[in-house]
């Protein structure tokens, strides 16, 4: 497991439409785990909640067949934009998680999926904050992702899934291994608390979620593994 500088690895650029969720700390994590990976020219890679397509685009570079999904469709028209920007074939499509490409399996699956808790109990239904926002401790597409996996992966394919520690770490782990997936942390970073955590610090406290007088939040990306 590594604490990385994330200082040290930019994003490619890309284009972001209003409400698209732009490359950010997690971004650049997931991004360092990504390229740890062995990419080999037409390894088959699926980006769950692709955004603004920066990690597609990066897994692309690196040799990847690429598949990128997201259930918004401004998100979708930013991912083709910034493929076409980058000149990257890239499958880009709307889709709730795998649904639209059930069936289907891939050596390796991205994901940075809304992890930050929330007083709103459910999911939003529009907005910006359908990025980030995922119930009130922060794993209703947490525990998705975790559940439905191991049917996505090749035997010996990978997940590297990147959230918050305070959306719980340790639960991660254990629910990757209960779908049957060989789980650990490989990278860590500590980072200022954005915006969004900020504006509800006292709500956060009193959850117990974060301590008082925090000012940062621990990232950590998750790798597991379908034996």
């Amino acid at each position: 497991m590594t604490t990385t500088d994330l200082a040290a690895l930019p994003p490619p650029f890309v284009f972001t439409f209003p409400g698209v969720y732009a490359p950010q700390h997690d971004t650049r994590l997931l991004m360092r785990a990504l390229q740890d990976e062995h990419i080999a020219p037409g390894t088959r890679v699926l980006d769950l909640g692709t955004g603004s397509g920066a990690l597609a685009i990066r897994a692309a570079q690196l040799g990847a067949r690429v598949t990128a999904v997201d259930l918004a469709r401004r998100a979708v028209a930013t991912a083709r934009l910034n493929a076409w920007f980058h000149r990257r074939r890239i499958d880009v499509r709307r889709s709730d998680l795998t649904a639209a490409v059930a069936g289907r399996t891939y050596d390796l699956l991205l994901c940075n999926p809304p992890y930050v808790p929330s007083p709103d109990p459910g999911l939003p239904g529009h907005g910006a904050a359908r990025a980030w926002d995922a119930g009130s401790d922060g794993r209703l597409v947490l525990d998705r992702v975790c559940d439905g996996a191991r049917a996505a992966l090749r035997p010996g394919g990978v997940l590297l899934l990147v959230h918050s520690g305070l959306s719980g770490t340790g639960r991660t782990l254990e629910r990757l291994s209960r779908a049957g997936l060989r789980a650990t942390v490989v990278h860590r970073a500590v980072v200022p608390l954005g915006p969004v955590l900020r504006s509800r610090q006292v709500w956060l406290r009193q959850q117990g979620l974060l301590a008082p007088g925090a000012t940062t939040e621990e990232l950590v990306v998750i790798r597991a593994r379908r034996p």
